[in-house]
């Protein structure tokens, strides 16, 4: 009879060899990742922000360039099943830009201003009406 908890028929050494090589790949492979972040040249501006709120409107911005020239997005992942279409308005230092139609894209609400000049070290942020969240993200 076989004792709980106890393999039978497997040496121990057998079953040891695999995870010291699974250890070993995994730990040069994880090396090699590390280099080449280090070696990598700089990233293009391309960044996203969102509000960190796990319950209520999860709003997000997407900036899309390089520099002072980006393309902005607003985002509303999780907006109510029925809604169709919100307006967003979009700010700049915490001014009034512009206001559009954010329109559904699979299960988010979406509108995309196309690239302009935004300065760098800007604050642009997003709002959909309907929620009193804004993401923000700043240009670099």
């Amino acid at each position: 009879m076989r004792k709980p908890g106890r393999r039978t028929g497997t040496p121990t050494a057998v079953s040891v060899r695999p995870r010291r090589g699974w250890r070993c790949a995994t730990a040069l492979a994880l090396a090699g990742v590390a280099l080449s972040l280090l070696t990598a040249p700089p990233a293009a501006a391309d960044s996203s922000a969102c509000t960190h709120h796990f319950s209520g409107p999860q709003i997000c911005i997407r900036l899309d360039g390089e520099g002072g020239r980006n393309a902005v997005t607003g985002i509303w992942t999780n907006p109510p099943a029925h809604v169709a279409s919100r307006s967003v308005i979009l700010f700049r230092n915490g001014r009034f830009v512009d206001r559009a139609l954010a329109t559904r894209s699979g299960r988010a609400l979406t509108h995309g201003w196309p690239t302009a000049h935004t300065g760098t070290e800007v604050e642009l942020c997003v709002k959909f009406r309907g929620s009193r969240r804004m993401a923000c993200q700043t240009t670099h």
